[in-house]
């Protein structure tokens, strides 16, 4: 696994670079395969709030995994994103290798034993950032799954039972919804 670590108003030293591939590579124990995929980790501080915030994407396969944590000291916001992750990996790979299975596909994961806000103008709205994504066809559970892993509120996904462009999300009342389109 390649971990690439970037600063963000803030200059990445050699100790932390080494700390974040210590404790992130020890995920690379998960995988069959992990050696042609790249880690992005994004180390910030919000001078304004005294926090330390490590940001972490991994790229595995059509799959996304993503965690982000913050506190008043960036070691410890590096271990608990790396738990966290640890955490996202081990309660998802079941569902994920199961479905995976089913299908006949290969497994992605080892078997492994349990172990800014964008201010607002006054006068309209504004795009403030566009982003762009393969979908892929995939069924209802498995874009739950994944929305789960980005840690987001919802996943534009390609339905696989009705080949339309669906969005799944949280309700504020904890349950699930689907947005299914309708033309006219």
């Amino acid at each position: 696994m390649k971990i690439q670590v970037r600063g963000n108003r803030l200059e990445v030293t050699e100790a932390l670079q080494d700390y974040v591939e210590k404790k992130i590579g020890r995920l690379e124990k998960f995988f069959h395969d992990a050696s042609g995929h790249a880690v992005h980790v994004t180390l910030s501080v919000l001078k304004a709030k005294d926090l330390h915030v490590v940001e972490v994407t991994l790229p595995f396969n059509g799959l996304v995994i993503r965690a982000e944590e913050r506190s008043p000291d960036m070691y410890a916001s590096i271990d608990a994103v790396s738990d966290k992750l640890e955490t996202q990996i081990k309660k998802h790979k079941d569902k994920i290798n199961k479905r995976m299975q089913q299908e006949g596909i290969h497994t992605l994961f080892k078997e492994v034993e349990a172990v800014p806000t964008p201010a607002a103008n006054d006068d309209e709205d504004e795009i403030v950032r566009v982003k762009r994504f393969a979908i892929k066809p995939m069924p209802l559970d498995e874009a739950v799954m994944q929305m789960d892993l980005l840690g987001h509120d919802f996943f534009v996904f390609s339905n696989a039972e009705t080949e339309e462009v669906n969005v799944v999300y949280k309700r504020k009342d904890g349950q699930l919804g689907l947005i299914e389109p309708t033309f006219a």
